[in-house]
């Protein structure tokens, strides 16, 4: 600012306001750049800056509802947004919005409990944001931001709320054992109940493999036993046939006699047992009853078809 000798010249700058009086009487606000005043009947009566402000709120104590005695301090940000109302409306602009600060602040404590103060500070201070506007529209200041400082508790309010913490975190730390320890059973059924699952599975294939085995033997079997029914019978047809037969049978008489004293005390004998010939010709006797029924049962198939 550049202020002439003559007091007849003043230059205006944008960042602050000149009240210019006139016989003690408002005149007008200085516009920025040179402005020229008349000497003895021009004076300035105030300088309002046009900036933003912060200014600090002191420490003070609020009630919350609950009846929690808070010591509390805050910064407010404003700016003079009417010179003319900042200069005339309010003795002391500052002071003004210092004491309305306070009071809107313990008056929006009243009305949350503490544990609403630490949850909804951001709230809290848009509400006292609000009313200090509401308020200070007649003074020319507008309050952009209301920021809360520190809070400060009781001690034994401030014990009980440690006190508070540390059994939540105990109760949370229950909560997450009791939950390992039933998760961790329930993965120990679920392994039980899978392995028990796959040995049932592992016994039961085993039983299927061992039948199906046991029935590959006896196909097996029946199929050789049937082939070897085959070749004798193809054996039977040739033309010395009947007399491999007859040597069979007398191998098997005599094999089948040596062995009655082995498997018992007792023996029975017959009465012919020096003669051999006739009890083989008495077998191919029926041999050959029994292959002739067989041929005429076919016969008989055959015509009926």
């Amino acid at each position: 600012m550049f202020v002439c000798k003559t007091n007849t010249m003043r230059i205006a700058s944008i960042l602050k306001a000149w009240i210019v009086e006139r016989m003690g009487k408002f005149c007008r606000i200085l516009e920025p750049g040179l402005n020229f005043l008349i000497p003895v009947l021009d004076r300035i009566g105030y300088v309002q800056s046009l900036k933003e402000l912060a200014i600090d709120i002191p420490k003070q104590s609020a009630v919350t509802m609950d009846n929690v005695t808070l010591n509390i301090d805050g910064v407010l940000y404003l700016r003079v947004k009417d010179p003319y109302l900042a200069s005339y409306g309010v003795e002391d602009p500052e002071f003004a919005i210092t004491q309305l600060a306070q009071t809107t602040m313990r008056s929006e404590l009243g009305k949350i409990s503490l544990d609403k103060v630490f949850r909804e500070r951001e709230n809290l201070n848009y509400a006292i944001v609000e009313s200090l506007n509401k308020a200070s529209a007649s003074w020319g200041l507008v309050c952009f931001r209301y920021e809360i400082r520190d809070i400060k508790l009781p001690n034994r309010v401030q014990e009980a709320m440690q006190m508070q913490v540390e059994a939540e975190r105990k109760k949370r730390a229950a909560i997450l054992d009791s939950e390992g320890i039933r998760e961790a059973d329930i993965n120990v059924a679920e392994g039980k109940r899978q392995s028990t699952i796959l040995a049932s599975e592992a016994d039961q294939q085993e039983q299927i493999n061992r039948a199906q085995g046991e029935a590959n033997a006896l196909l097996a079997v029946a199929e050789a036993k049937a082939k070897g029914i085959r070749l004798v019978a193809d054996a039977l047809k040739q033309s010395d046939g009947y007399n491999a037969a007859s040597l069979k049978l007398a191998e098997s008489y005599v094999e089948a006699f040596g062995k009655l004293a082995k498997s018992t005390n007792t023996v029975i004998i017959p009465s012919n047992t020096s003669d051999v010939p006739s009890m083989v010709t008495q077998a191919l006797s029926i041999y050959k009853s029994l292959t002739s029924e067989s041929d005429k049962s076919m016969k008989s198939c055959k015509e009926d078809k």
